[in-house]
């Protein structure tokens, strides 16, 4: 990735994909069933990566379809006002929602998110709703797993990629991998083998890419040597308080620790991950500086109340890296 506002792109990332809502529970320590406050937020990977590297300073757009309603209004301000190109969102005028997850915070080690997506309006943005010519203005494409699940959302995400690769912009694959709206193992497998193996860049968790593999405790290295026979140039596999590791084409393999931090809540870290370690390429940083950041956004993330809200500055990111906090020494 590269970028600076010298260049002739308009945009150092555009993301496609998912924009909900999150409703976080205000009460901690005890169930949803109990629980009767909720803070709003905006959600979903893409979003929230879209606004974690404009925070940090990165030009950047979406590409998605919103409900026509008040739910879709918020998100779309809430993308405008941090700063992210919100011309490409598409107003859904065929009666979708908005989809909703509402988390549950029983203690920082058990948490879950219920949600509603059931017709939820981003699925339904159609390929012709793509814009080849908006994709050309970017350094690079981001594109997420929840968006494969259903058409036409597939075949728009497909397109985009397409789009991409003729135009020469990088892509981006963060597997973002939830089991709601897949209906079989194999048809997640199917999708999500056919996406990576199309991207310069894959990011997930060691659990995604056994689901990307459709197997049950796959390594690292057996995932590098599938990837690596097609178009990926790096691969970064996430392996939680055990820190990451990420794997280039030239056989380098890098690994950075995780931050020791008081969490609060699990989700929300594999969207800052990705934001701040992307904006770490974007400015030419090398990749073991990249994965810190990546590590360190996410440290942040999880120690906060929401995940788009909590999404670091860079300052706050480089105040942990300098701190040396590592969780396993």
């Amino acid at each position: 990735m590269s970028g600076g506002a010298a260049d002739d792109k308009r945009f150092d990332l555009i993301a496609i994909g998912r924009a909900c809502i999150d409703l976080n529970a205000v009460e901690y320590n005890r169930p949803m069933e109990e629980t009767m406050n909720f803070t709003k937020y905006v959600g979903g990977s893409p979003a929230n990566i879209a606004i974690g590297v404009s925070r940090l300073g990165l030009r950047a757009g979406f590409i998605g379809k919103l409900a026509d309603d008040q739910h879709g209004r918020f998100i779309k301000k809430y993308l405008s006002d941090a700063g992210v190109d919100t011309s490409q969102l598409i107003v859904d005028r065929e009666g979708h929602k908005t989809g909703l997850a509402f988390t549950e915070i029983k203690s920082p080690e058990e948490c879950s998110i219920l949600m509603y997506r059931d017709l939820a309006a981003d699925l339904y943005l159609k390929p012709e709703e793509v814009s080849e010519g908006y994709i050309s203005q970017a350094h690079t494409l981001l594109v997420s797993g929840t968006a494969l699940a259903q058409s036409p959302s597939r075949e728009a995400v497909l397109k985009a990629i397409q789009f991409a690769k003729r135009q020469g912009v990088k892509v981006v694959f963060e597997l973002d991998y939830r089991p709601y709206t897949w209906k079989s193992a194999e048809e997640t497998a199917i999708y999500y083998s056919l996406v990576a193996e199309q991207s310069d860049i894959v990011i997930g968790t060691r659990d995604e890419y056994d689901v990307l593999e459709n197997k049950a405790g796959g390594s690292n290295e057996e995932t590098t040597g599938y990837l690596f026979r097609h178009k990926p140039e790096l691969i970064v596999i996430k392996h939680g308080v055990d820190g990451s590791y990420a794997y280039t084409r030239a056989g380098d393999v890098i690994r950075a620790h995780a931050y020791r931090t008081k969490v609060l809540k699990t989700f929300g870290a594999g969207d800052s991950y990705a934001s701040a370690f992307l904006y770490a390429l974007a400015q030419g940083k090398d990749i073991e500086t990249a994965l810190k950041y990546g590590s360190a956004s996410a440290s942040i993330v999880v120690s906060r109340h929401s995940s788009s809200d909590a999404l670091p500055q860079v300052e706050d990111i480089e105040a942990v890296i300098a701190g040396h906090l590592i969780a396993n020494g």
